[in-house]
Parts: structure tokens; sequence; C-alpha cells
């Protein structure tokens, strides 16, 4: 299916390049071209584009505005050229934020070499700065009980609210997938979901007893709303997650039921509904999941993100090891 098409805000960081230099309508074609090819070969979401553009667009405008002269076509852009933006980028930004602008970089340079506009890629040799490491926030399990009991389930919203936030900590899937999720895609049988995940890729999750116990109580209370609002819909396409219109559920509404039932029921630090993610991963791995099977629940294409939870699980370890072994400490 072809991508939706990206339309992006006409702010400086944000507008097409222009004037009439050769390099500029170089770059200028070689990234509406790369554009089509995130949209139609690699079926990149909305979201995905825009990044891509926005850094994309931002790079032509210090070739254009910063870096006047010294380009004159897309061939002469060099490891010199990218580093002089780096150093540019470090003025303003933080080095997450260089390191995602270098990675856009080095995709659409890898594109023009695939597409043999370029020879080599300018921007492979350059480092990517060294990020951060911040371990990602997450509850506790006793939290995450008293979080998900603090919800009530008498009216049909909260039986949705109930479900909402039992299946993101019992599946883990992104909130990006849950509203995306039709009553198709619930298989109750076999106590499984499935959802659309990054790229278009679809894989089966599955769901705990107390969510799927959930989820059922809060079908069956919008059962008749949903034939009322959906007379002519298959019903395995009508969305799972209504809003008080009948409308899918928006991420954004999710994340504010997040923090309705994180204020209620008295946590400490503000959640959101990545933070459950988190939960849902750390909790599998602390209990002695395998790593690759959390890998195949979170849809991670790499190993190496779903890792950075093994960080959580060693500094639990060393405080084991600093309460049990009898030398951890110096006397």
């Amino acid at each position: 299916m072809v991508g939706p098409v990206v339309h992006l805000k006409t702010d400086r960081a944000h507008i097409a390049p222009f004037g009439d230099t050769r390099a500029h309508r170089m770059l200028e074609k070689h990234i509406r071209d790369f554009e089509r090819y995130l949209r139609l070969e690699k079926n990149a979401s909305g979201h995905t584009c825009r990044n891509y553009l926005t850094d994309l667009w931002e790079f032509d405008a210090f070739l254009r505005e910063d870096h006047r002269g010294m380009v004159s076509h897309v061939d002469e852009i060099n490891s010199l050229t990218i580093r002089a933006y780096l150093a540019f980028l470090s003025k303003k930004n933080k080095k997450r934020t260089q390191a995602r602008k270098l990675s856009s970089l080095k995709t659409f340079f890898t594109y023009l070499v695939r597409e043999q506009i370029l020879a080599d890629n300018p921007a492979q040799p350059v480092r990517t700065p060294k990020t951060e490491k911040h371990l990602p926030r997450h509850m506790s399990v006793d939290e995450v009980f008293a979080f998900l009991d603090s919800v009530p389930c008498e009216t049909m919203l909260q039986a949705r609210d109930k479900a909402i936030l039992e299946v993101l900590y019992s599946s883990g899937i992104r909130v990006s997938e849950l509203v995306g999720l039709s009553r198709g895609g619930i298989e109750r049988a076999e106590s499984v979901i499935r959802v659309l995940g990054k790229g278009g890729k679809e894989r089966v999750v599955p769901v705990g007893d107390k969510a799927l116990s959930s989820l059922e109580h809060y079908l069956e209370q919008s059962e008749p709303f949903c034939r009322k609002r959906y007379p002519d819909i298959p019903a395995d396409r009508v969305p799972v997650f209504l809003n008080n219109r009948g409308g899918r559920l928006t991420a954004r509404s999710v994340a504010r039921i997040v923090d309705k039932y994180v204020l209620q029921c008295g946590l400490l630090h503000k959640m959101s509904p990545h933070a459950i993610r988190h939960s849902f991963a750390t909790h599998m791995l602390n209990a002695g999941a395998d790593l690759r099977a959390i890998q195949e629940m979170l849809g991670h294409e790499s190993l190496s993100t779903t890792q950075k939870y093994t960080h959580l699980n060693v500094d639990r370890l060393m405080e084991v090891y600093d309460k049990t072994h009898p030398r951890s400490k110096k006397t």
C-alpha cells in the first residue's frame, strides 16, 4: 500500500530549498526522489518520512547558507563537509540529535550510491557522536499492579481504559499498534492479537488472561455502540478502541488516559504508554525470559535494540551481589 503524501510545515527548517545554483537543483531533486523511495519502496510511515526530510532539508540549508561556495555539485560533498555540518550542529543540538541527523545523511547517501549517483557514501567514514546512555523509565511490578487496579470499569469508557492499560502491559505492543487494532485482530482461543507494526509488518503477540478478560468485558459493553456506529463495515474491520464519538482512538488520547490514571493512583513519576512497554520488557527479562523471545514480542528488528533492557537486569544483579556476597565490599 502506498503511504500518505508527506506535507511539511512551511517554517524555515522544513521548507524546500530556494535559489538557482546547480548544487541546489541537484540536491533538491535527489531529496524528492529519496522521499518517493521511502514512501513507495520502503513503505515508511509518515512520521519516518517527516523526520528524514526535515534532517535533509536542514543539511541542504547548511550547504546553501553556512557552507556557501565550498560545494557546487552533489558529488563534491565529502566527509569533511559532513564533519563541518556536525560541528555546526554541535552548537545547538544534543549529541543524540546530532547522531540521528548523521544517521539520516548516511541513509540518504547510501540511497544515492545504490542509484549510482555517487561512487561512495561521504557520511560513512564519519564517526557517530557518542550519546549519553539513559536507561528507560519503567514501573516496578508493585507500581504496575497499583496502577492497573486503580482503573474502575463501571462504564463503557472506563472498561475501555482498563482494557487499554491491561493490553499495553500484557503484550508490550506500541501505542500505534494498539490504536490500529481492529476486532478481527483478536484471537481469543489462541490468547493472541495480530498487530501491524513498523513498516507495515504484521506480528502475533501473546496476551495474558487478565488482559483478555478486560478486553472481552469492554467488547461486550461497546458492542451495541459499534453496531450503531459501523452498521455497514464487516465486524473484523471495526476498530477495537473507540473515542466517545465512535471514531478510532488516537495515540495522543491513549497518552492522556495513562496520565489520568498515573495521577489517580499516586505514582511519583510521569509515565507514558512507552514506559508501560519498557515495564513489560523489564519485568519479563527479570523473570528469566529469553532476550530473543522479548525481541519478537516487542517487534524489534535488531537484537541490539532489545539489549538495552539487559542494563536494567545487570543493575539488579549487582544489587543482589552487593547485598549477599561476603567479599563484595571493603571492610
